[in-house]
C-alpha cells in the first residue's frame, strides 16, 4: 500500500532535482541528454499515474481544455510520423514520392508500400518524443505543485538553478580558462555556462529571472505599518531574511545575462520586465510601496550601475553595430519562406528544417542552418500553420490565467507566481523573432512548467500556513 504523500514529496524532490542538472548537459540539447530527461520524466507521470488511480479524470475535469490542447498536439504530429497509404501520401505530399522514387529502382517498388508524411522520420520521431515529455512535465508540475510551500520551492530551484549557472558561467570568463570545467569547450569573453550557445544560455537567465522576480514578488508583505519603528523593523527583516540573498543572486544573473552579450537576450528580458512590472503595477490590488521600490531599485542598481560595469555597453554598441547586410539569419527567413507557403497546412515534420531548407537555400549563404532563428516560421513549416497554432493556444491559455491571477489574487504568493510566466512568455515572445532558444530542452522544460504555474496560479488554494 503506497503512503501517497510520502510518494508526493518524494517525486516532488526528483522534480526539483531533474530541473536542477537539466542545464548541466550542456542544456540537455545531446541526444543522451535529453534521453536521461525523458526516463526521468516517464519516470515521474509513470508512478504518479500507479499512485493515484483517479489523476487522469481529475486533470481532465481542472484542466479539460489544456488537456484536449496537449493531445491534439501531439495527435497532429503523429500524423506526419504514421505512415499512410502511398496513395494518400502521393496526393497530400507528392514531393515525399519524388525523393523516395529517386532513391528506387522503380515505382512499382515503392507504389504498394505505407509512408509517412514527414521528410525526416528519425528526427520526427525524437521530436514527438520530448513533446510527449514536454506534456508530461506540464500535468507533472499541475499534480505535484499543489500548494504555497511547493510553489515556493519550485521557485526557488529555478531561481537557484540560474544563480549557479551565471556564477559559473561569469567566472569562467572572468578566471581567464582556456577550457570549460565541464565538458573541455573552449571559454572565450563571451559567458555561456555549461551550455554551448550564448543565445541559449541569456534565454536561460531570462527565465530564471523571471522566476526569481516572482519570488521576490510573492514575498513583499500586502500590509505594513506606517510609524518609523514599523520601517525599522522591516528593513531589519529584509536584511535578516532570505530576500537579500535572492536581491544578490538578480544582481548576479544579471551580470551573467550581460556578459552573455546576447543582443536580444538582453533587449528581452528588459523589455519584458518593464511590461510586466507595468501590468503589475496597474492590476495589483491594494497597490505596494515595496513592489515599486523593488523594480526602481533594479532600474538603478541592476541596469544603470551594475550591468555597466560588466559590459553593457557592449552590448549597446553590438545592438547598434547591427547591420542586416551582414547577417545572413534574416536571409535565411526569407528563403524558408516559400517552403511556408508550400509545406504550410500540415508541415514537414518535427525537426525537418535542416532537411528541407536545402531546396531553397540561396548561393549567397555558405554557413550550414539547421534551425531557422524564427521559432515561429520554424514552427509553422514542421508542424504546419494548424500544428503551430495548436501549441500558440496552449501558450495563450496560460497566460490568460497568469493574468486573470495578477488582476484578481490579492495574496502575494499566486500574484507572484503568475509575474514569472507571463515575464517568461513576453520574454521567449521577443527571443523567438531572431532565434531559437525552444531548441534546447533545458529552455523548454523550464518554460514548460513556468506556463504550468501560470494555468494553477490563479485557482491554487492559499491554505492558512501560506497566509
Amino acid at each position: 500500500m503506497f503512503n501517497t504523500q510520502k510518494t508526493e514529496k518524494f517525486l516532488f524532490g526528483f522534480l526539483l532535482f531533474t530541473l536542477f542538472w537539466l542545464p548541466l548537459s550542456l542544456g540537455a540539447n545531446r541526444p543522451w541528454a535529453w534521453a536521461l530527461m525523458q526516463m526521468s520524466v516517464f519516470f515521474l507521470g509513470g508512478i504518479l499515474l500507479l499512485t493515484h488511480k483517479s489523476l487522469l479524470s481529475k486533470l481532465y475535469a481542472q484542466y479539460k481544455l489544456l488537456v484536449i490542447v496537449w493531445l491534439v498536439f501531439l495527435t497532429w504530429q503523429l500524423i506526419n510520423i504514421v505512415p499512410l497509404p502511398f496513395s494518400l501520401v502521393e496526393a497530400l505530399r507528392p514531393e515525399r514520392v519524388n525523393l523516395l522514387n529517386e532513391d528506387a529502382l522503380g515505382m512499382e517498388n515503392i507504389s504498394s508500400q505505407w509512408l509517412p508524411l514527414s521528410f525526416d522520420v528519425g528526427q520526427s520521431d525524437v521530436i514527438f518524443y520530448k513533446s510527449l515529455a514536454y506534456c508530461f512535465l506540464f500535468f507533472i508540475t499541475l499534480t505535484l505543485v499543489n500548494t504555497g510551500k511547493r510553489l515556493r520551492y519550485i521557485l526557488i530551484v529555478i531561481s537557484a538553478t540560474g544563480v549557479f549557472q551565471a556564477i559559473y558561467g561569469s567566472l569562467e570568463v572572468l578566471s581567464g580558462l582556456q577550457y570549460s570545467l565541464v565538458f573541455k569547450l573552449p571559454v572565450s569573453h563571451i559567458a555561456t555556462g555549461s551550455f554551448v550557445y550564448k543565445n541559449h544560455y541569456a534565454n536561460f537567465l531570462l527565465l530564471c529571472l523571471s522566476a526569481a522576480i516572482g519570488y521576490m514578488i510573492a514575498s513583499l508583505r500586502v500590509r505594513s505599518g506606517s510609524s518609523p519603528r514599523e520601517r525599522l523593523r522591516r528593513i531589519v527583516r529584509f536584511w535578516l531574511s532570505n530576500k537579500v540573498l535572492f536581491r544578490i543572486g538578480i544582481i548576479i544573473m544579471v551580470i551573467a545575462l550581460v556578459m552573455s552579450r546576447s543582443r536580444m537576450g538582453n533587449s528581452a528580458f528588459f523589455i519584458a520586465m518593464t511590461i510586466t512590472a507595468t501590468l503589475g503595477l496597474i492590476y495589483f490590488k491594494p497597490r505596494q510601496k515595496s513592489y515599486v521600490v523593488l523594480f526602481i531599485s533594479m532600474l538603478v542598481i541592476d541596469i544603470l550601475i551594475v550591468s555597466s560595469l560588466f559590459g553593457l555597453k557592449q552590448v549597446q554598441q553590438r545592438l547598434e553595430q547591427t547591420n542586416l547586410t551582414q547577417e545572413s539569419r534574416d536571409e535565411v527567413v526569407t528563403d524558408a519562406l516559400p517552403l511556408l507557403s508550400q509545406y504550410g497546412v500540415i508541415g514537414t515534420g518535427g525537426g525537418t528544417f535542416y532537411t528541407v531548407y536545402p531546396q531553397v537555400q540561396s548561393e549567397s549563404i555558405q554557413h550550414f542552418y539547421d534551425h531557422a532563428h524564427n521559432e515561429y516560421l520554424q514552427f509553422a513549416i514542421e508542424f504546419g500553420i494548424v500544428g503551430a497554432a495548436i501549441i500558440a493556444m496552449l501558450v495563450l491559455l496560460c497566460s490568460k490565467s497568469a493574468l486573470s491571477a495578477i488582476r484578481h489574487r490579492r495574496h502575494p504568493l499566486p500574484r507572484g507566481t503568475a509575474f514569472a510566466p507571463v515575464m517568461a512568455v513576453i520574454g521567449m515572445a521577443l527571443h523567438s523573432t531572431v532565434d531559437f532558444p525552444l531548441q534546447a530542452p533545458a529552455n523548454t522544460a523550464i518554460f514548460i512548467i513556468l506556463l504550468a504555474l501560470g494555468a494553477l496560479s490563479r485557482d491554487i488554494p492559499m491554505g492558512r500556513r501560506d497566509k
